[in-house]
């Protein structure tokens, strides 16, 4: 068994939480709080990575991810 570092985004609106994984492109959920969207990207992620493993792809894992919120004045 491997272990992957991957990062995750996640996004609250007024319907809820998104999330996705920006190494693994097409890796995206949804759930109506914090922990069901957390639990619900592990399990994208997870079935994303064996799928990618069957299929002889490579996956991509960041050295660094950084993420911030830049207010802009117009």
């Amino acid at each position: 068994m491997k272990n992957f570092k991957l990062s995750v985004v996640i996004e609250k609106d007024k319907d809820g939480y998104y999330a996705f994984c920006p190494e693994l492109q097409g890796c995206y959920t949804q759930g109506d709080d914090y922990e069901e969207v957390l639990k619900n990207i592990y399990d994208a992620m997870k079935l994303h990575i064996k799928d990618r493993i069957i299929n002889g792809e490579k996956i991509f894992q960041s050295e660094m991810t950084s993420l911030t919120q830049i207010e802009v004045a117009v």
